[in-house]
């Protein structure tokens, strides 16, 4: 069954725009028009949205989305070089998460040290500090 563009759009989180510039820029293959001319989404084209959205969310620039997009397009045969797109942006990915990881820990850190000071300052009314 085919969807139009902001049912798309909805399913997606994408706007209107940003699917339209997908199209228009490679990102996606020439979505198939109506008899009125509007945009007919397949199972296929949704299928293939979702996959750049999670690209997208996870860094990966619209150069690289492009390349990919590009080579799954003209190169159906290359698939070593998309899984070797995939797998560079993997190890991006996974650099961030522990990057964040990191990041948790000292916040977590942070958090613990107000909650003794809060212990202290319950158990002293006059404590005071800065931190």
């Amino acid at each position: 069954m085919d969807t139009d563009i902001r049912q798309v759009a909805a399913r997606t989180g994408l706007s209107v725009h940003t699917l339209r510039y997908y199209e228009r820029n490679g990102l996606l293959e020439p979505v198939n028009r109506g008899s009125n001319g509007h945009r007919r989404y397949s199972a296929a084209d949704i299928a293939r949205i979702e996959f750049l959205t999670r690209l997208r969310a996870t860094g990966m620039p619209i150069r690289q989305m492009h390349q990919f997009a590009t080579l799954l397009r003209e190169k159906p045969e290359a698939i070593s070089d998309r899984r070797a797109i995939l797998e560079a942006h993997e190890l991006e990915v996974q650099k961030r998460i522990a990057e964040l990881q990191q990041n948790l820990k000292v916040i977590q850190w942070k958090i613990q040290h107000y909650q003794e000071l809060e212990a202290q300052q319950t158990n002293s009314p006059n404590y005071s500090t800065k931190s």
